[in-house]
């Protein structure tokens, strides 16, 4: 997968994780974009305990895996910033 399509499906997945996590007001493009690329690489590696597979190309599939490791992020971020 190219460095485009990191870029597209990280700014989807960080930015419907903000809309759902409610932080979107406090997050630019760019943190979104950088939320659903980690969340993608995150997202991987909670599927890699189900015998799954990641992110593996441009499909809705890979969208849904950097969606819910962005989600994980997001409240994994919240936990810590309200202490």
């Amino acid at each position: 997968m190219g460095i485009l399509s990191w870029i597209i499906i990280g700014a989807l997945a960080g930015w419907l994780a903000s809309k759902m996590m409610n932080t979107d007001q406090s997050m630019g493009a760019l943190a979104n974009i950088v939320v659903g690329i980690i969340g993608g690489v995150l997202g991987g590696f909670i599927m890699g305990f189900f015998n799954k597979s990641g992110v593996q190309g441009f499909s809705l599939y890979s969208l849904g895996v950097a969606f819910l490791g962005a989600i994980v992020l997001l409240a994994i971020l919240k936990a810590i910033s309200r202490k």
